[in-house]
C-alpha cells in the first residue's frame, strides 16, 4: 500500500516523547511505528522531545531532541535561560549530554512538573516559547512535512503554531496522557485540562487503540467524537516465537514484565503468587519478574521482596532487571502465564501483545483497554482489578488445565499475526492521516462564502 501526496511519498513529522533512558512503551510503538511505515513508502521523520528515546529494537529516530528536558526546564524556571543564545541551547540539548543526566537518575514526577506542564501547554505563550519557535522553524526550514503528528497531548503547545505557520494538519496519538495529567497537584491539573481543551480545537484527528480509551478521553478533554479514531496496537513479530514445550519437571512460572511501581500492580502480583503456593496442584509456582526499576520505586520494590523473604518464598522468586529484545523473547519463553494487574486503566497492554505472540496466555484485570484487547484476541482471561485473591484463583485455573492455558496462547498468537502486527497498524495509521488529508483538500475546494 503507497500513499503518494503530490506525486511523491507522503512526508510526515512524528513527534515522539523521550523516557528518560527508561524503555517506555510508547516511545517503542512510536519506533516500531515509523519503521512500518517507512517500508509502506512513506517519508517520515521520527523526531525524539525531551530525551532521546530508547527502545529494544534497532532506533530510527533523528539524532536531535527538540524542547529538550534541560533546556525546557530551566527556561519554564528563570528567565535568564529564555534570553541564552542558540548556540548554549544546542549544548543543552545534545542527546548524550540529556541521556547522560537520564543515567544518573533524572526522573519525571508528574506531581511536581505541574507548573512546567502547564507553560508547555501555552506553548509560545509560555516560558518556553523559544523552543516552540525553534521546532516550528526546523519543521519549515529541514522537514516540510505534509502532516505532522504528535506522541501525546502534553506536548501540543506547539500545536496552534504549527498549524499557523506549516498549514498542515495535525494529529495527536493519545496514549496515556490521562496517567500523568490526573497525577498534577491543584491549580495546575486544572490549568493543563483547560488548555488542552484550547488546543484540541486546532487537531485534526486523534488516534488511540481501543474504544475504551476513546470514549473516557473524550468525555476527559472534551474531545469531538468524530475527530477520534481506534487504530490497534501492533508489534513487529519476525523474531517472537511460540514458546517451546516445557522442560519436564520445570516448576510452572508466572511472568510479571512491566516497570516495577504500585501502578503496575507489582505488589498485586506478589500477593496473588504467595496465595497460589497455598493452592493444590502450584505448591511449587514460581514467580519470575522483569522491568524497570526507577530510583523512586526501589523502596516499594525492597518492601515487595521483604513480603516475600518473610513467606519463605525468595527462593521461588527472580527478578531479571530490564532486559534486551533477546533476552525479553527468552523471559516470554520460560514462563507459563503472564500478569500484570495494573491498578490503574491501562490503555496499551503493549506487554499483552508480546506475551501472545509468544503463545503464552495473560490474565489480565477487568478494566482499561484489556477486556477489549483480550475480547479481540481470545488470549487470555480477566479477573477482579485490584483482587489479588481472584487473581490467584483465575491464575490457577490456567497453571493447572495445560491444554486450556495452551488453547489461549495459541489463539492470542493467531490474533497477533492477522490483526495486531506492525504492518496492520501502519496501514491502519496511514488510512487515517489519508483521511485527514482529503478532508483538508475539500475543505479547501469548498467555494468561499460571500455576503
Amino acid at each position: 500500500m503507497t500513499i503518494s501526496h503530490a506525486s511523491s511519498p507522503l512526508k510526515v513529522a512524528y513527534l515522539t516523547a523521550g523516557a528518560a533512558g527508561m524503555f517506555c512503551g510508547s516511545c517503542m510503538r512510536d519506533n516500531t511505528l515509523a519503521a512500518a511505515l517507512t517500508k509502506l513508502d512513506v517519508d517520515i521523520q521520527l523526531i525524539p522531545t525531551y530525551t532521546p528515546i530508547r527502545t529494544d529494537e534497532e532506533s530510527v529516530a533523528i539524532d536531535k531532541v527538540f524542547f529538550g528536558g534541560i533546556n525546557v526546564y530551566l527556561q519554564s524556571k528563570s528567565s535568564f535561560f529564555r534570553l541564552l543564545p542558540r548556540w548554549l541551547d544546542r549544548v543543552l540539548d545534545r542527546p548524550s549530554l540529556i541521556n547522560w543526566l537520564a543515567s544518573r537518575g533524572m526522573e519525571t514526577s508528574a506531581r511536581e512538573l505541574g507548573e512546567l506542564t502547564v507553560t508547555m501547554l501555552k506553548g509560545e505563550h509560555g516560558n518556553v516559547r523559544k523552543e516552540v519557535f525553534r521546532l516550528v522553524d526546523w519543521l519549515k526550514r529541514e522537514a516540510k512535512p505534509d502532516l505532522v503528528n504528535l506522541s501525546n497531548i502534553l506536548i501540543g503547545g506547539c500545536i496552534p503554531t504549527i498549524k499557523r505557520e506549516l498549514g498542515v494538519p495535525v494529529v495527536v496519538t493519545l496514549q496515556g496522557d490521562d496517567l500523568f495529567l490526573l497525577d498534577l497537584e491543584e491549580p495546575y491539573k486544572s490549568q493543563a485540562i483547560a488548555e488542552i481543551r484550547r488546543i484540541a480545537r486546532d487537531v485534526d484527528a486523534f488516534i488511540v487503540f481501543s474504544k475504551y480509551y476513546a470514549d473516557f478521553m473524550g468525555e476527559l478533554l472534551g474531545l469531538d467524537p468524530s475527530k477520534i479514531h481506534v487504530v490497534p496496537m501492533g508489534i513487529r513479530i519476525e523474531d517472537f516465537s511460540v514458546a517451546p514445550r516445557r522442560p519436564a519437571g520445570r516448576p510452572l512460572r508466572i511472568g510479571y514484565f512491566a516497570r516495577i511501581c504500585p501502578a503496575k500492580g507489582f505488589h498485586h502480583v506478589i500477593d496473588a503468587f504467595a496465595k497460589l503456593r497455598t493452592m493444590p496442584g502450584t505448591e511449587q509456582t514460581e514467580l519470575h519478574a522483569a522491568g524497570w526499576l526507577g530510583e523512586g520505586d526501589k523502596r516499594f520494590f525492597d518492601e515487595q521482596i521483604g513480603k516475600i523473604e518473610r513467606l519463605g518464598l525468595i527462593n521461588a522468586f527472580q527478578y531479571r532487571g530490564v532486559v534486551d529484545r533477546d533476552e525479553k523473547i527468552r523471559f516470554m519463553h520460560d514462563i507459563d502465564v503472564l500478569s500484570v494487574p495494573t491498578t490503574y486503566r491501562e490503555p496499551k497492554g503493549l506487554f499483552v501483545l508480546e506475551a501472545l505472540a509468544s503463545g503464552v496466555p495473560v490474565v489480565q484485570p477487568d478494566h482499561g483497554a484489556f477486556p477489549e484487547l483480550l475480547a479481540q484476541t481470545g488470549g487470555g482471561k480477566l479477573h477482579r482489578a485490584n483482587d489479588p485473591q481472584h487473581l490467584a484463583e483465575t491464575l490457577h485455573h490456567l497453571l493447572i488445565n495445560h491444554h486450556h492455558r495452551h488453547d489461549l496462547g495459541l489463539a492470542g498468537r493467531s490474533s497477533i499475526e492477522e490483526r495486531f502486527n506492525d504492518q496492520v497498524m501502519a496501514k491502519r495509521t496511514l488510512e487515517v492521516w489519508t483521511h485527514v488529508l482529503r478532508a483538508r483538500e475539500l475543505d479547501r475546494r469548498k467555494p468561499s462564502m460571500t455576503t
